[in-house]
């Protein structure tokens, strides 16, 4: 499982993850930063990447187009860098790992992760 964070999110989001076993890479280090979603999503479905972002876009995009890959993890908390709310977000993603691998939008919010199977 590789996660590529959005540009939404800043890069010591991708390090949390990465310092808590999850293989991460932020978007500035692959693409252009003021690249469109659905570049994103190519990029992310040619490589094998799960995206994961505070924006509604990506999950709209493959609801609208019945994408099955890649998944989407939409963090839905403003206070995700802080420690227990990354507690709840590394939880939620290798719990779901499975799912996330088969295609599912897991959106993660201050209490909860609720999952969703592709395509939508």
């Amino acid at each position: 499982m590789k996660l590529l964070v959005d540009m939404n999110l800043p890069p010591m989001f991708a390090q949390m993850l990465a310092d808590n076993g999850i293989e991460s890479v932020h978007w500035h280090v692959i693409g252009e930063p003021d690249a469109k979603d659905f570049e994103i999503l190519t990029y992310a479905i040619a490589n094998d990447y799960i995206v994961i972002s505070c924006d509604l876009d990506f999950s709209a995009i493959l609801s609208s187009t019945h994408g099955q890959k890649p998944s989407v993890v939409q963090v839905r908390t403003q206070d995700y860098l802080n420690e227990s709310t990354a507690v709840l977000i590394v939880k939620a993603i290798k719990k779901n790992k499975e799912y996330l691998d088969k295609g599912a939008i897991l959106t993660i919010d201050a209490q909860k992760g609720r999952l969703r199977m592709l395509p939508l």
